[in-house]
Parts: structure tokens; C-alpha cells; sequence
């Protein structure tokens, strides 16, 4: 019998990339998916590709997570996938400075508010949600670079070191409220996904290797 049979599993930024993998995988071992993502388009692209349910989620708006826990009552499994680097394009000429010493305020809180603000939403309502059914299982997509840090994808890295250390405080708090849900973070490496792109630009500005030209860019994860 599949392992998540019966099971209702939520992914956000779910549209492509490592979300939509997880996705697929899930929907492979039985499970019902909600598919969430900015991406309208490509979320509902993916979520019919797997027999899953798509829900327009903004992770930084406490808005659509509230929005999400009135049409999603009780639930089994939360990824909290999703998260930017920072370099989101489009941008002209080089990408914006994410290094300690020029990047900007704002762009410094723009990626905490999707991947760590969004995470901790995420938490809150899988806590919430899973209480209901006095069991489930969060899981958080961290980063090698939470662990290592990037010289210039500050940001980045400090969000992701953050969600490591949020995931302990999860795991802790449900343990001392005698809730049996658990709570992981994992760190994945290099994973060549769309993400990627706009870092690594085309042409002769696209680095051929994790060396010299592009260095900060093509090791972010």
C-alpha cells in the first residue's frame, strides 16, 4: 500500500522546481495534494498533471495563509518549500548586490519575508491544522547554504539558516504540548531547477562551472 494513502499533504511554491517534484512524488505514494504557488498557471498546470488541488498562496501574506486554514481545515503533511534567492529577475546589467556589506534594506527583508516569514506562517498553520487531527509531519526546505553561508547571497543564506533553528523551536514546542507531530528541516545542495536562471544568465556570462566567473551565483543552495 502507498505510505501517504489517504493522506492530504499542502506544498507551497508547488508550480515547478523542487515543490512540483515533491508534488509528483507524493501524489506517487497516495496522497491527495494541495498544490500552492504564485504561478497560477504553472500550479494549476502541475496540480492537474497529479490529480492535486491548486490554491493561489502568497507564503509572505498572513492574508492567504489565514485564507488557506478556513479551506483547509485539517491536514496531514506541510512542505514549506517555497523561497527566492533574491535575484529574481528581470533585472539590466548585473544582478542586485546581496553581499553583507551593499545589498539593501529592502531586499534584504524581501527574501526573509518569503522564505522565513513564509516558513514560520507555514508552521503555524500545520500546528493548527495537525492539532485537529493530533498528528502530522512539517517539513521545511532549509539549505547547504543555512549551514555554510554566502558571501554574496547574504539574504538568502540567512533565511535559510533561520529556518533550520525555527524547525527546532517547532519540533520542541509540539513536543512540550504533548502533540505527536514532528517537524524537519532539510538542507539540500546543488539542484539545478528554474530558480537558477536568472543568476546564471545566458551566453558568455552563464559560468561554466562553480569556479571563477559566477562563483556566489552558482553556489547558492
Amino acid at each position: 500500500m502507498p505510505r501517504l494513502n489517504g493522506k492530504t499533504a499542502l506544498v507551497t511554491g508547488a508550480a515547478r522546481g523542487i515543490g512540483a517534484a515533491i508534488s509528483q512524488a507524493y501524489a506517487d505514494e497516495g496522497a491527495h495534494v494541495i498544490v500552492t504557488d504564485i504561478d497560477e498557471e504553472k500550479g494549476r498546470a502541475t496540480a492537474g498533471a497529479i490529480g492535486g488541488t491548486f490554491f493561489r498562496l502568497d507564503v509572505s501574506s498572513e492574508a492567504e495563509w489565514t485564507e488557506v486554514a478556513r479551506q483547509f481545515l485539517t491536514v496531514d503533511v506541510v512542505v514549506n518549500n517555497a523561497g527566492i534567492t533574491g535575484f529574481e529577475g528581470p533585472f539590466e546589467g548585473n544582478p542586485p548586490a546581496h553581499d553583507p556589506e551593499n545589498a539593501e534594506l529592502a531586499d534584504w527583508r524581501a527574501v526573509h519575508a518569503v522564505n522565513l516569514d513564509g516558513t514560520f506562517l507555514g508552521c503555524r498553520y500545520a500546528i493548527r491544522a495537525m492539532r485537529a487531527k493530533g498528528s502530522g509531519s512539517i517539513i521545511n526546505i532549509s539549505s547547504r547554504s543555512g549551514l555554510v553561508g554566502i558571501p554574496l547571497a547574504a539574504a538568502y543564506a540567512s533565511s535559510k539558516a533561520a529556518i533550520r533553528n525555527h524547525t527546532k523551536s517547532v519540533a520542541l514546542y509540539c513536543a512540550s504540548q504533548g502533540l505527536n507531530i514532528r517537524c524537519n528541516s532539510i538542507h539540500p545542495a546543488a539542484v539545478m531547477t528554474p530558480m537558477w536562471e536568472p543568476m546564471l544568465g545566458t551566453g558568455s556570462r552563464r559560468p561554466r562551472s562553480s569556479y571563477g566567473q559566477g562563483y556566489a551565483y552558482a553556489t547558492l543552495w
